[in-house]
């Protein structure tokens, strides 16, 4: 980033906070969702968990200025559909102009901070429904981890039926990803076996008071045309930290992964955030071009 963009930024920030909203409304909007061809979005919440560690750096995330740089690479490449991510990396990249003819996609539930004891509570402390819509954005997501054990996972249900319902009552996607998750020394796991997969499809997309907005967002697993056939609704594939085969879509192999799944019915494209954000080599455009390539045009 220049270093006249930081300053900027920074000025704005603290002088003329109403131009955030100024910026939402001049925005010019992207493609819809529903329009044709696969989807690349590039996703930017994971910060608001707590989770800022990229393979072996632990703090990777951690300067919001080469996040941002990062980020303005991503969204400028051929081929890049949107954006997925907090209030303050969406209101960060509309001051810099970087969102025009974009999808945004806000995230709704960061509450539950990475390593916390109450990991699996996934409250809503980010976006709501009303403020997606006022910022003209083109929907929310929700992260939904299942947890049989845990009893804040009937508090997350409840509260992701509601956002559902409240964002398709305005006409916008509710993107769910779902999780079959457990907590055991301080420890979240995802059994991302497919049947326990099929089983956490099964229970979010009957999440609110109408699906007709819902759209999955899913790990790449074992038996992946198996998965997907427990579901109707549209589908995007997410890509995780490449360096953390413990982390869901973050296998060393996921490009792989990703290409054979694309092909699979119902699938609409890719969400992906750090594999493209910090790759190894550190060149975001490549990375970006990759993903690119193998996503099919409608």
């Amino acid at each position: 980033m220049l270093e006249e963009d930081y300053r900027g930024l920074l000025e704005t920030r603290a002088r003329f906070p109403e131009r955030i909203a100024e910026a939402a409304a001049a925005r010019r909007r992207g493609p819809q969702l529903r329009e044709g061809g696969q989807l690349l979005i590039v996703a930017a919440d994971h910060p608001a968990r707590g989770a800022l560690g990229v393979g072996g750096r632990p703090l990777a995330m951690g300067s919001r200025v080469e996040l941002l740089d990062r980020l303005r690479t991503a969204l400028a490449r051929p081929g890049v559909d949107g954006l997925l991510a907090t209030p303050d990396v969406v209101e960060d990249l509309l001051l810099l102009g970087a969102l025009h003819d974009k999808v945004v996609i806000g995230s709704m539930n960061r509450g539950g901070l990475h390593g916390a004891v109450f990991e699996l509570d996934d409250r809503f402390t980010a976006y709501d429904a009303a403020t997606i819509a006022r910022m003209r954005l083109d929907g929310g997501k929700m992260l939904c981890r299942i947890g049989l054990g845990e009893h804040g996972t009937a508090a997350t249900l409840e509260a992701c039926g509601r956002a559902v319902t409240e964002l398709a009552g305005r006409g916008l996607v509710a993107m769910l990803e779902p999780f079959w998750s457990s907590q055991a020394g301080g420890v979240v796991r995802h059994d991302l076996s497919p049947d326990a997969m099929i089983r956490a499809i099964s229970v979010v997309q009957g999440l609110g008071a109408t699906s007709a907005r819902t759209w999955l967002k899913l790990p790449v697993v074992a038996d992946m045309e198996r998965v997907l056939r427990a579901t109707t609704l549209p589908t995007l594939l997410l890509g995780g930290d490449p360096g953390d085969p413990g982390d869901p879509g973050g296998a060393p192999d996921a490009h792989a992964a990703w290409r054979k799944a694309l092909r699979l019915p119902g699938v609409r494209g890719l969400v992906v955030g750090r594999a493209l954000l910090y790759p190894p080599d550190d060149d975001v455009a490549t990375a970006v071009d990759t993903a690119v390539a193998m996503l099919e045009v409608g």
